[in-house]
């Protein structure tokens, strides 16, 4: 389900029709204690809900809190074996959760010196995950994506979010929206890809990490070879840690790549237009979790019917992809374009709602997708009719001096 203000879809074909967004209202018939839950699934608020202050803090414990239940949890099914390695599954999740919400939210703000505006404590949280999590090394990371992502440069060639596409995904305009979908499946479970993309985050990382870095990484790393081998426990390092941290963890990047941003439509090449706050909104959509609940009208066995199969896909459709590939902000990530350095950015569900109520001054009418799916298609939609000429790839090392290692973006 797609819902939009009406007029021209960026980069889509057509227009998006103007639809009641009232897909999150339609929720409040269940009981009040859900309210909020649902509100943090979906990332809407209900009309007239009372705002949740979050500290940036709370962000942090949550994502730390996260990855230790889940490491908890993979040990004692590893502990156990038999039909307790079911356990595993929950486990890998939690795990995953709290390294996707420390670089996606953590990571991410410490790089735009707005975790808690202060610049060393920000650097220090920063340069700690991406080694933790072998990303991109924090300075290269913080320096573009201030200067390409979110200026003037934002979805051109000079974008890592476009290099991402073009380079590590293979896709160009003119592609149909299915043969995207192939490839970008067959990439998710191939394993040059995921060794490629391994190999670009150690390169990313290693390039420029000062001696020191790389020194205390090093140690780092052989201190848990050691106690691995003195206890054991490689299997629990390479299940419970490295395989979240590798296979699980590319899976989520990529399909999260593909709906961060829509491609400017050929119209848009007007380069006078790309300074614009209606150009820079329209290539970011809030995407939400769920879809509208059963009517009250419905009842008897219908309404049985109807109640059982939103509640399994809002807990086994959205609920995943919620909590595993659109963690933390991401849901809202038009607010943060709109306002990068909100210090409301903790509780992005709510702000984002407050913004939209006191009518977005400056800016043009907020825009959303309902569902990954849709999502991702509202994204390949926009690269299927993009201007070939402007995102040719073999225009790339003539625009950009970034290195191409780090081509795949997060």
């Amino acid at each position: 389900m797609y819902v939009a203000e009406s007029g021209p879809f960026p980069g889509g074909p057509g227009s998006v029709p103007s639809i009641d967004s009232g897909v999150r209202d339609s929720m409040r018939v269940r009981p009040a204690f859900l309210a909020l839950p649902l509100t943090l699934l979906t990332g809407k608020p209900h009309t007239g809900q009372r705002p949740l202050r979050i500290p940036p803090t709370v962000h942090l414990v949550n994502a730390l809190c996260s990855m230790v239940c889940g490491l908890a949890l993979s040990a004692t099914a590893l502990a156990l074996g038999g039909g307790a390695l079911a356990l595993l599954l929950p486990g890998w999740a939690m795990t995953l959760h709290g390294m996707r919400n420390l670089r996606m939210m953590i990571f991410h703000q410490c790089a735009h010196r707005n975790m808690w505006a202060r610049r060393r404590p920000d650097r220090v949280v920063g340069r700690i995950i991406c080694a933790l999590l072998l990303i991109q090394h924090f300075e290269e990371y913080s320096t573009e994506h201030v200067r390409d992502h979110h200026a003037v440069h934002h979805m051109t060639l000079r974008d890592p979010t476009v290099q991402a596409f073009l380079l590590s995904l293979e896709l160009r305009p003119g592609m149909s929206r299915r043969r995207m979908w192939r490839v970008l499946l067959r990439k998710l479970v191939s394993p040059l890809f995921h060794l490629r993309f391994l190999r670009s985050r150690l390169r990313s990382y290693a390039a420029t990490a000062s001696a020191a870095e790389r020194v205390a990484a090093a140690l780092f790393l052989a201190l848990v070879a050691a106690l691995a081998t003195w206890l054991h426990a490689w299997t629990f390092v390479l299940v419970a840690w490295v395989l979240p941290l590798t296979f699980f963890y590319q899976v989520s990047n990529t399909l999260r790549l593909c709906v961060k941003h829509t491609f400017p439509a050929p119209g848009a090449a007007d380069r006078s237009d790309r300074r614009g706050k209606a150009y820079f909104a329209g290539l970011t959509n809030a995407i939400f979790l769920g879809e509208r609940a059963p009517a009250r009208e419905v009842t008897g066995l219908a309404a049985l019917v109807a109640w059982t199969r939103w509640w399994a896909r809002m807990l086994l459709v959205h609920f995943p992809a919620r909590y595993l590939v659109l963690t933390g902000d991401t849901v809202c990530h038009d607010f943060h374009h709109r306002h990068p350095m909100s210090r409301r950015w903790g509780d992005y569900v709510f702000a984002r709602a407050a913004d939209e109520r006191s009518g977005h001054p400056g800016w043009p009418p907020y825009r959303e997708v309902w569902g990954l799916v849709p999502a991702v298609n509202a994204v390949f939609d926009s690269l299927a009719v993009a201007d070939p000429t402007e995102f040719d790839v073999a225009r790339l090392a003539d625009v950009s001096k970034r290195k191409l290692y780090a081509a795949f973006d997060d």
